[in-house]
């Protein structure tokens, strides 16, 4: 059985987090192993406590769980600061070795910083340019480039390029936070021409999506699915997932 390495938080609503990464990957049929970045405690509408794990112990389970089975793919998501960005990206084999899905979390849905500025500033030096692919929503992207937040495809495309300039091989900015009936997340890779990945725009709002779509994304990478039809198969899935739920 194929398997991912989730580095992650914990969210005891359930709705974010190690939760959904493990909940997703068990539909898709593969295993999950796990190294903690953080515990928090938050509902639908704020995070009420978070405590981030010493640096060396996140360091210390992601060793142990390459030592112990070797993954096919790594996801990572909540980070909470530098030392752990520099932990991470000190435990983890070279980018050619295993594709990673960055997904950048930066705030949570509430608002709620979970990652600081120092911690993005790491993030972007050390784990961007090892990245086979990050997932930034709109406001993510902005906050990285230090921008506007985007709007409209014409200006994902500008910050997207400017994402992949910065080292990464991929880039899946979503285009959730935007308007339109029409939900457009833009593929962008290396030498490559832009690809629209398009669904009927959702309404309202709902937690853990972006955690669901990278970990789907890594499962299909694990798996030896490529990376285009990987970010396909994965946004089908958060459709089916979002128009299923109660």
């Amino acid at each position: 059985m194929s398997s991912v390495l989730v580095i992650a938080g914990v969210d005891s609503s359930g709705g974010a987090g190690i939760s959904r990464d493990v909940d997703t990957l068990a539909r898709l049929g593969v295993r999950a192993q796990c190294a903690v970045t953080a515990v928090t405690a938050q509902t639908d509408t704020e995070v009420r406590e978070q405590l981030l794990l010493p640096a060396a112990l996140v360091r210390a389970q992601i060793e142990t769980a390459l030592a112990t089975h070797r993954p096919g793919a790594v996801k990572i998501g909540m980070l909470g600061n530098a030392a752990i960005v520099t932990a991470v990206a000190a435990a983890l084999p070279p980018p050619a070795q295993l594709p990673l899905v960055l997904d950048p979390v930066l705030c949570a849905s509430s608002g709620a910083a979970l990652l600081d500025a120092a911690g993005q500033r790491a993030l972007l030096e050390l784990l961007l340019p090892r990245a086979t692919l990050i997932t930034p929503n709109i406001p993510e992207a902005a906050a990285l480039l230090d921008e506007p937040r985007a709007s409209g495809e014409a200006q994902l495309l500008l910050q997207a390029r400017a994402l992949l300039a910065r080292g990464a091989a991929a880039v899946l900015l979503k285009g959730g936070h935007d308007g339109g009936a029409q939900s457009s997340d833009l593929l962008l890779m290396q030498n490559a021409a832009p690809r629209w990945l398009r669904a009927p725009r959702q309404r309202g709002a709902r937690r853990g999506t972006g955690c669901v779509l990278a970990s789907a994304i890594g499962a299909f990478l694990a798996s030896g699915v490529e990376l285009p039809a990987a970010c396909i198969r994965a946004k089908e899935l958060v459709m089916q997932l979002w128009q299923t739920a109660d």
